[in-house]
């Protein structure tokens, strides 16, 4: 599924996955391990509120890798 986050259908960083969370329909939200906890913990509260999908993923700059951008990514989001 990271594969997908190269799509047109996906949202980078925390304030954009946060704010679409609450007005979009996600199918999956991607979360490095690495990142700080003060920047995913909220995140992951409104995953399981909402019965979204969380997707760990190694390290901050394999998901910035897999989102197509050069630098490190915390979250990163899947739209449906």
């Amino acid at each position: 599924m990271l594969s997908k986050l190269n799509a047109n259908n996906k949202i980078v960083g925390a304030k954009q996955v946060k704010r679409a969370l609450n007005s979009q329909e996600i199918e999956a939200v991607f979360i490095a391990k690495d990142a700080e906890n003060k920047i995913t913990d909220e995140i992951k509260e409104i995953c399981i509120d909402k019965h979204i999908q969380v997707i760990y993923v190694d390290n901050m700059k394999k998901l910035g890798d897999a989102c197509g951008i050069d630098v490190n990514a915390a979250t990163a989001a899947l739209v449906k």
